[in-house]
């Protein structure tokens, strides 16, 4: 992970609050926390993701950055068929397995 220059970061996050609110925004630093009008305490990362979303609804985002922050659609996997489901048999494995998927897609299996 690449180290951020605290005072770009905080410069950075402020010109844009000042752009989108208008008005400069009170940021408490506090063991390397920080909080944002008094509101819930993030890291520095999380400020620098912050004022990519402001310059992004702004609109002064580069579109590299604008195709970063949307989540990728992933497809679904399709279950693999096991030895078991080539017989003809029931596997209680393979069914928690397609439950888990069906389920909620982006988890994993136990070991």
């Amino acid at each position: 992970m690449a180290n951020l220059d605290k005072e770009a970061v905080i410069a950075a996050f402020t010109s844009a609050y000042e752009e989108k609110h208008g008005s400069t925004p009170t940021i408490e630093a506090k063991s390397g926390w920080y909080s944002v009008e008094g509101g819930k305490n993030i890291r520095l990362a999380q400020l620098q993701e912050m004022t990519e979303e402001l310059e992004v609804s702004k609109g002064k985002a580069p579109s590299d950055v604008k195709s970063a922050l949307t989540p990728a659609k992933k497809k679904p996997k399709k279950a693999a068929s096991s030895s078991a489901r080539k017989k003809g048999q029931f596997s209680v494995k393979d069914f928690w397995a397609e439950k888990l998927r069906e389920d909620a897609p982006g988890s994993t299996l136990p070991r």
